[in-house]
């Protein structure tokens, strides 16, 4: 790989209808371009009634929502289900079927149609829905660890080559906000980690260089890229952490064993047009926790002259405590120019399984409305949190 500081800027052009960025601020056909988001994964990749798609990007432009973050890829191949890529030995085919990237057809046309954009991720870090490691288990084989994806030639040519697929799809598509290159790259996922991926080693962020270099170079100068990552921070000249039970723990946010450097990454990479960051889920229900995690990546961000998302960001609980936080956060991360992204969007009455779609992450199959993934969904009726964000 090439060294994570030598990079040629390559100015974009800017189609109109496009998004681009200007210092700190989003910007669309010379304007800024401020916007409240949402999550929700299940619209491209899950959904199989165009009636139910529709009808949740309706709420969505009822509710404000100006861009929505959703899953480009789907390796799930089972009886009605969507799926875009089949694992047959040691690569992938393409679906292009009704049942295949057409679903992704429909979603990005109706996002145009409401007056949304869209932030496609192009693989999981996780197992759900076809991620990273299908292609570690197909290419590489049993016994590898997770990081071998940002390393391994076959691989990336494999990951590389999907890219393009959806890229050359779209490019010239205005409904299209950005282009994410993994969500949540870390070190480890349902696999281990290796040696090759520890603090200092810059495994991740120069696999965050040679893949939104080559999108540019090769695939698309016109629209944004951002990394998709957690936000983790690589904190070299000092030690953060917590005590616990009487031992001081090193904080996995700050300590680079993640395999990002949120600081460096923004600040060096020029093909990298925004930040992104979650709030870390051992964290979720932690109020002042979450406010210093904001005032880090504003503080970042700032310092890189790059605007930031707070992109997927939710807290446990009953409502009342999403009803206490949500309005600090929600205020800070606006007052310090971020776009938002609380995880996620739940739409009301949707029609097919009678709203109870089953929906397939892994192995496992469960079923709720949009879904109802346990506590997170934000729902209408809920009105003490909705109101937040409306």
């Amino acid at each position: 790989m090439t060294s994570l500081y030598s990079t040629a800027t390559i100015k974009k052009s800017v189609p109109k209808g496009f998004a681009t960025t200007k210092g700190r601020e989003f910007v669309i056909d010379g304007k800024p371009f401020a916007f409240v988001g949402a999550n929700s994964y299940v619209m491209a990749s899950l959904l199989t009634s165009n009636e139910d798609v529709e009808a949740t990007f309706k709420q969505m432009q009822g509710a404000g929502v100006k861009v929505m973050r959703t899953w480009g890829f789907n390796a799930i191949n089972a009886s009605g289900l969507t799926y875009y890529q089949v694992w047959n030995s040691s690569d992938w085919t393409l679906n292009d079927g009704p049942q295949g990237l057409q679903r992704l057809d429909n979603v990005v046309d109706l996002a145009g149609k409401y007056g949304i954009k869209l932030i496609l991720a192009f693989t999981n870090n996780w197992v759900g829905y076809g991620g990273m490691e299908l292609y570690i288990n197909w290419i590489a084989g049993a016994g590898n660890t997770h990081d071998v994806f940002f390393t391994n030639s076959k691989i990336v040519a494999s990951y590389q080559r999907y890219v393009k697929t959806i890229v050359n799809r779209y490019k010239n598509s205005p409904n299209i906000f950005a282009w994410e290159l993994m969500n949540e790259a870390r070190c480890l996922g349902d696999l281990p980690a290796g040696p090759a991926c520890v603090p200092g080693t810059e495994l991740v962020s120069k696999w965050y260089k040679q893949q939104s270099d080559l999108l540019i170079a090769s695939s698309d100068p016109h629209h944004l890229i951002t990394t998709g990552g957690e936000g983790h921070f690589f904190i070299k000249n000092k030690t953060v952490g917590f005590w616990f039970n009487g031992t001081f723990v090193s904080d996995y946010n700050f300590n680079g064993q993640a395999g990002e450097d949120f600081q460096l990454e923004l600040a060096t990479l020029d093909n990298i047009d925004f930040g992104t960051y979650d709030t870390p889920g051992s964290n979720f229900s932690v109020k002042n926790w979450g406010l210093d995690w904001i005032k880090a990546h504003a503080q970042a961000a700032d310092q890189a002259n790059k605007p930031v998302i707070l992109e997927e960001f939710g807290v446990t609980g009953y409502v009342e405590n999403k009803s206490e936080i949500y309005p600090e956060w929600v205020k800070l991360a606006l007052d310090t120019k971020h776009g938002i992204m609380p995880w996620q969007f739940g739409a009301l009455g949707l029609k097919e399984n009678g709203g109870n779609r089953l929906i397939k992450y892994a192995d496992a199959l469960i079923d709720g409305a949009s879904p109802n993934d346990g506590s997170f969904a934000i729902y209408k009726n809920q009105s003490s949190v909705w109101n937040i964000f409306t």
